[in-house]
């Protein structure tokens, strides 16, 4: 009996193996049709050990972004270029003061290869009311009314 090339992967080291081989093959110059297998299959166990592994499972959309950030070394400007919005707005969106657009959800999932349902779950937002007083001191605002007769 032929011993297999590949197994179900069980290990992180065994992922990073099979992730270094995918990308080898995937570079190579002349892709034949047991190439084109191999890379199929490779990419078959890659996603199946990421879908059981992903830790952006329980992450709400603005962790997975800051994942994503982090891990492809975008830094916040960088990202507000990519999306083709200002700095205030990643800003805001960074920091739960303004949801993700449509628009926004399309382009990241298209840049990072993910999926749109990552950045389309429901998440909460930080109220932008009232800010300026989440700090102030407590005072004693009551007004004293005059009965007017």
């Amino acid at each position: 009996m032929e011993k297999l090339k590949y197994k179900v992967i069980k290990s992180e080291k065994q992922y990073d193996e099979y992730c270094n081989i995918l990308a080898n093959l995937v570079a190579a110059p002349n892709i034949t049709q047991g190439l084109t297998d191999e890379i199929e299959l490779l990419t078959l166990l890659i996603e199946t050990w990421d879908q059981s592994h992903s830790s952006f499972k329980d992450a709400n959309p603005i962790e997975v972004l800051q994942s994503l950030m982090e891990e492809n070394n975008i830094k916040a400007t960088e990202l507000a270029a990519m999306l083709g919005i200002s700095k205030s707005l990643v800003s805001d969106m960074l920091h739960y003061r303004r949801g993700l657009s449509k628009e926004n959800i399309r382009k990241l999932a298209e840049r990072f290869k993910v999926s749109q349902e990552l950045f389309n779950r429901p998440y909460k937002l930080v109220s932008p009311l009232n800010t300026q007083l989440q700090k102030a001191p407590v005072t004693d605002t009551a007004k004293k009314l005059k009965a007017v007769r």
